[in-house]
């Protein structure tokens, strides 16, 4: 039986290369051992697979041959009730639950609320000073699962949460400061001013606040709302149980921090690889042109180039870089090697999305290869795949686009530096280093008997 090749480097530094220098680990381990290769992560020794052929095999649903374990790596960020961590029959009951906010009219109903908080945000920016685009791009998001999944408005405790989150997500912002989740050794409590000490007590912040929004809504609990919330405090397992106050935490955690921090990531990315190729910015400003002032959310989301916009910035850097473990329950053979019972495997989603044979000339962002290819969800998979695929892929689709749109329909900015801006580690994803520097220079002016700039809202 042949085995799977990998760095033969101690495995602490393996992991520590991961870590810090996620993508060039990566690429280097893929020019030295091709498609398949172990690596060290927070799951211990791990099988990495980039073909697509072997995701397909690994990711495909309802399979015998794998299953989807739990992420312990990210419970101490959502806890051990979040649908990350949980798997089974609990994993797949507690999806089916919240499935329903993210999908068909209801999500819809969002769209005008989307491109109402992102010109608000936007207009709240100084003209001709700079800014970070990730930071808007935190405040648009934050807003919108707030309001549009949680149905938190405005309220003292609402901006308690956003400022908290905010300083929680910072913890853990900097390779360094990663390495927290990474190595569990480090989570020790060595009072307020140790690193996992000002962790603890951070979360401890949110999480007072967090469950005093549950027993506010449970005390005044009203069947005719259809935030995810509500549904939550609503629903019954089969023997009339309802969910507990630390489960509904959790979940409330995974989506506030998954649902806002990811999107916001992709949309500051967005704008640079807009910004930085005047092409491109001039082939979108020219589709947005081609829009009625008053356009429905549902035909801007269907734009062709800005769809294509979108799933190439979600290409070149995907927010994640691996998918979900999958775990082996038998003796299988995978890419013509012998696996036992129990190895664990992951995808790389970003060597995937670099493959020549794929994507020619993988480093350009290069919109126009999603007009002229259909990829398959092996070939293209920036929200994962399978039982693990992202909950929340249709919102962040449909968010990205309105978001974009409406920026740049409604303001002008450019970068403020011509530096490229490279791919850093952001605690458990990938986003850019220094989070976009840009300068607002205006608001768009409506010009009369002419094609208008397009308001969206």
């Amino acid at each position: 039986m042949k085995s799977i090749k990998g760095s033969n480097t101690l495995p602490f530094f393996r992991r520590l290369q991961l870590v810090v220098a996620p993508l060039n680990t990566l690429e280097s381990y893929a020019k030295k051992y091709g498609d398949i290769f172990t690596m060290i992560t927070s799951a211990g020794e791990v099988v990495c697979v980039t073909s697509p052929q072997a995701l397909q095999e690994i990711l495909t649903k309802d399979n015998n041959k794998y299953e989807a374990p739990g992420t312990k790596i990210l419970q101490p960020i959502f806890g051990e009730y979040s649908m990350l961590s949980l798997e089974g029959d609990r994993h797949r009951r507690e999806r089916k639950l919240l499935m329903p906010p993210f999908h068909g009219d209801r999500m819809r109903n969002y769209g005008e609320l989307i491109c109402n908080i992102t010109k608000e945000a936007a207009s709240n920016l100084t003209v001709s000073q700079t800014f970070i685009a990730r930071k808007l791009m935190q405040e648009i998001t934050i807003q919108v699962i707030l309001q549009a999944v949680f149905g938190l408005y405005d309220s003292p405790r609402l901006s308690q949460i956003k400022s908290m989150l905010g300083d929680f997500l910072e913890l853990t912002a900097s390779p360094l400061r990663a390495s927290l989740l990474f190595f569990p050794w480090l989570q020790k409590d060595l009072g307020p001013w140790s690193p996992w000490g000002k962790y603890q007590r951070q979360q401890q912040k949110l999480n007072e606040l967090l469950y005093t929004e549950i027993a506010t809504r449970r005390s005044q609990l009203d069947p005719n709302r259809t935030d995810i919330l509500t549904l939550m405090l609503l629903a019954r397992d089969e023997e009339g149980q309802g969910m507990t106050d630390q489960e509904i935490r959790d979940e409330l955690m995974t989506m506030l921090v998954a649902g806002h921090e990811t999107t916001a990531t992709a949309l500051a990315w967005a704008v640079y690889w807009v910004h930085k190729q005047p092409q491109v910015y001039q082939k979108l400003m020219e589709e947005l042109q081609t829009l009625e002032i008053d356009a429905d959310p549902m035909t801007i989301f269907r734009l062709p180039y800005l769809t294509a916009v979108c799933q190439e910035t979600l290409r070149i850097y995907p927010v994640a870089i691996l998918t979900f473990p999958r775990r082996t329950k038998q003796p299988v053979e995978l890419e013509s090697y012998d696996l036992e019972a129990g190895t664990i495997i992951q995808g790389s989603i970003y060597l995937t999305h670099h493959r020549e044979d794929l994507y020619p000339e993988p480093k350009k962002f290069k919109p126009e290869r999603f007009l002229e290819k259909q990829f398959s969800p092996y070939e293209y998979l920036p929200f994962g795949g399978g039982s693990r695929r992202c909950l929340g892929m249709a919102l962040a689709n449909f968010e990205m686009r309105l978001v974009l749109a409406t920026l740049l329909s409604n303001f002008e900015m450019e970068l403020a530096e011509n530096r490229p801006v490279k791919p850093q580690r952001r605690g458990i994803t990938l986003g850019p280093a220094g989070g976009v520097k840009m300068l607002m220079k205006g608001e768009r002016k409506q010009v009369e008997n002419k094609s208008p700039s397009v308001a969206l809202v």
